[in-house]
């Protein structure tokens, strides 16, 4: 569930284009992402690459690195045409339309068919591992990425639709309004909106750099770090007080010793938390509940529709009045006219779910 800010990807492509102009980039002939190593892994991008680029760009610029960054941008933007994607927006090429990438920018084929040409540099299929030759066609769903010193164009050959991020330049391209990069959310679907939310809002990541994974379940952990995003990630300046979250290098940590010390989480009588397990619908319902009490939320529960549901008696005592408030804010509507609180939800549910409850009135 952990993902990188748009502001790494921004570091990441601008730093590489001012350091072409300072003349501080030097590529060696084994350096990771070159033609004789051509397999660039995410942990290399995030763990080394990154932070020893921020590195070298502060110890050299000082305080001055963050408007050197921006000046890169504002030039690229200016002076070179090409705008700047945080994260994958989704293009329509006509046939014979196509766009251009610079150093850090990546293109994924969706339907139709398109070809790479090159002015310079490399492009490498993250896919596979594999150098793309220019004139080669390229294959859908797969990632093909600009290392340093490349400009690269993707032309269709037939009408065609992708998704690229990084600095790019269009020529014949519509550019819908969604920036959502998963392949498996399609904008027909009902969870479209509030994937696109969340995801907007850094509430959740996907499960791959092109996956969200609609329908693979939800765990106590993961839920409870998506309120603790939802609340701005603050600290809860003690321990998580369950006996199986003690790892303080786990992801879900700080999430759950938040919960527990604002008494939005209780865990089970044994002392537990149960991090791994699925939520049921009556949890989220309670964790909700919980979350909303603690920011001050209205604890009435107003309406009867809570009443029209046959299997409301299945709610477990203490999660009772907690699904009767969020099926009277309409956070929780049911499914198939039940509310089925002993259910699993799925992350498409939860995203729902947790969309309803940011757009309920409270």
């Amino acid at each position: 569930m952990e993902g990188t800010g748009s502001y790494l990807k921004r570091a990441i492509a601008a730093g590489l284009v001012l350091f072409l102009l300072l003349f501080m980039a030097t590529a060696s002939a084994s350096t990771v992402g070159s033609s004789t190593d051509p397999l660039i892994t995410r942990s290399y991008l995030d763990g080394v690459f990154a932070a020893a680029l921020k590195s070298e760009i502060n110890g050299t610029l000082g305080g001055t690195a963050d408007s050197a960054i921006g000046r890169v941008d504002d030039i690229s933007k200016t002076h070179i045409g090409y705008i700047f994607a945080p994260r994958f927006t989704k293009i329509s090429l006509a046939e014979g339309g196509s766009v251009s990438l610079s150093s850090g920018g990546s293109f994924i084929l969706l339907s139709g068919s398109a070809s790479l040409s090159l002015s310079g540099g490399t492009v490498i299929n993250i896919s596979t591992g594999a150098e793309v030759p220019a004139g080669s066609r390229l294959s859908t769903n797969q990632r093909y990425f600009c290392v340093e010193n490349t400009t690269a164009r993707i032309t269709a050959n037939s009408a065609a639709t992708g998704q690229v991020d990084g600095y790019y330049l269009v020529d014949g391209a519509d550019i819908p309004a969604t920036h959502l990069p998963f392949l498996d959310v399609p904008e027909s679907a009902w969870f479209f909106e509030a994937v696109d939310y969340v995801f907007g809002n850094e509430l959740f990541t996907g499960t791959s750099a092109t996956t969200f994974s609609p329908n693979s379940s939800m765990t106590r952990a993961m839920f409870v770090t998506v309120l603790h995003r939802l609340d701005g990630r603050p600290s809860a300046g003690a321990g998580a007080g369950f006996s199986d979250v003690g790892d303080k290098s786990a992801y879900y940590y700080a999430a759950v010793a938040w919960a527990s010390a604002n008494d939005i989480v209780n865990g089970y009588s044994d002392g537990t938390f149960k991090p791994d397990s699925q939520v049921t619908r009556e949890q989220m319902a309670a964790f909700m509940y919980r979350y909303a009490l603690y920011n001050g939320a209205d604890q009435s529960a107003p309406g009867t529709v809570f009443d029209t549901f046959p299997d409301r008696a299945r709610a477990s005592g203490y999660a009772a009045h907690a699904m009767r408030w969020t099926v009277s804010r309409e956070i929780i509507r049911g499914s198939g006219g039940m509310l089925l609180p002993q259910n699993t939800a799925t992350r498409a549910e939860v995203a729902q779910i947790i969309y309803n409850y940011c757009h309920s009135t409270q």
